[in-house]
């Protein structure tokens, strides 16, 4: 009897932990893993940090040295698109008309960049950030621009803008809503990095709505608004959000709503195939509802669970959702999960005006998530008391000499 098959599509972070996880665990059986990129598996947070900022080679983003795949017997099939998935034949067919047979599938395809629909969209210097390709398109037009717009002031723009000027480029914002990150770190929190790139010299133009892309002879030469201003660049980039990959799983017919929908062992609703990393929908057992969470730590922690899974083990994935960031001097964490209007105060211990403070996201007398900013060594406390449920008194909460796990502790 020939040794199963276990395919991988999506040669992603999340995609390389868990054939190293399938490993781990003891599968000694095929393991191919396929993706339409050139490079071998890669993280993507240096994308709009360490790497872009100049302070990360390009080696060190690479999930597993070259021959580690050769050494665990993982297939990598690089630059190879799978086109179609057959869920009656158990089959996956790539790019060339290879059809390769599974006894288990993962699905680890990641999400694209949500595309700017405005006219002269399509135009030369209109970049996003997804791949390793698009941070050195940046890293390039950093050396020869000298004004760059950013459309949107989420955690991408915000990164690459804070990057722009490290590297000494002129770097403009539009941001729709009338403060950047507002609809996830309330009013009472996003004004500290409104602040914070304003002091760096970033034009931050709020409830700015982008009518077109303006050009000349096929390049960028600006933006207009929607109230007619006219803002003169080099390039543009854009970071809208993003959309996740699930072309195979509509296709197939698996669940989809706002990602690949799974279970708390990542299953999807074919018991063959399973998902994991950003194009999962998942079914958070502390939170008792389905997220989609397009953050690191999502795709290096998720695949062991899922490997687990595809070998029959009961596995759970419940960990606290947890993502970083680094803008010029500020260094943050957070842990938990909230959505606007789904918590009532923000309780903060420490200083705001000086950016070193933790920031407490509650809804009655319980913690939903926390940020600590520029305060290291504090995370997994937070995530304790996210975890433990327990009633809190906010002062204490405020209060930095009460500590923290005396708080988790009731």
């Amino acid at each position: 009897m020939a040794p199963p098959t276990f395919v991988i599509v999506g040669a992603s972070l999340a995609g390389a932990k868990a054939a190293e996880a399938l490993r781990g665990h003891g599968f000694d059986g095929r393991i191919l893993l396929i993706g339409d990129e050139p490079d071998r598996p890669y993280e993507r947070p240096p994308l709009s940090k360490g790497y872009l900022q100049g302070k990360q080679d390009r080696d060190a983003i690479f999930v597993h040295p070259a021959q580690w795949y050769a050494d665990q017997a993982v297939d990598l099939r690089r630059d190879t698109l799978v086109t179609a998935l057959d869920r009656d034949r158990n089959t996956v067919t790539v790019s060339g008309g290879e059809t390769i047979g599974y006894d288990k599938l993962l699905l680890t395809t990641g999400a694209s960049p949500r595309p700017l629909p405005v006219p002269g969209a399509d135009l030369e210097g209109v970049l996003y950030l997804r791949r390793v390709g698009d941070c050195e398109r940046i890293l390039q037009t950093f050396q020869s621009a000298s004004r760059i717009i950013f459309v949107g002031g989420g955690w991408i723009g915000l990164e690459v803008a804070a990057a722009a000027r490290d590297a000494g480029v002129a770097a403009t914002v539009l941001e729709a809503d009338d403060l950047p990150l507002l609809r996830v770190m309330g009013r009472r929190i996003a004004p500290i990095f409104a602040d914070l790139h304003r002091e760096h010299g970033v034009d931050l133009r709020l409830t700015a709505r982008v009518a077109e892309i303006v050009g000349e002879n096929g390049t960028v030469a600006g933006v207009r608004l929607a109230n007619g201003t006219r803002i003169e660049a080099d390039a543009v980039v854009v970071g809208i959000g993003a959309v996740p990959n699930t072309h195979l799983a509509d296709a197939s017919g698996l669940h989809v709503d706002n990602g690949i929908t799974v279970d708390a062992s990542l299953r999807t609703s074919d018991p063959d195939i399973h998902a994991a990393g950003d194009v999962a929908n998942a079914f958070h057992p502390m939170l008792g509802k389905h997220i989609r969470v397009e953050h690191w730590a999502n795709a290096l922690h998720q695949p062991d669970t899922a490997a687990r899974s595809m070998l029959g083990q009961t596995a759970t994935y419940d960990r606290v959702p947890y993502f970083f960031t680094d803008q010029y001097d500020l260094g943050m964490e957070y842990a938990g999960y909230t959505e606007p209007g789904g918590y009532d105060d923000v309780v903060v211990r420490g200083d705001l005006t000086s950016r070193q403070f933790i920031a407490f996201w509650t809804a009655g007398d319980r913690v939903l998530a926390g940020m600590n900013v520029n305060i290291w060594d504090v995370n997994e406390a937070i995530q304790h008391l996210i975890r433990s449920g327990a009633r809190v008194d906010r002062v204490r909460l405020a209060d930095p000499d009460v500590p923290l796990e005396e708080l988790a502790a009731g």
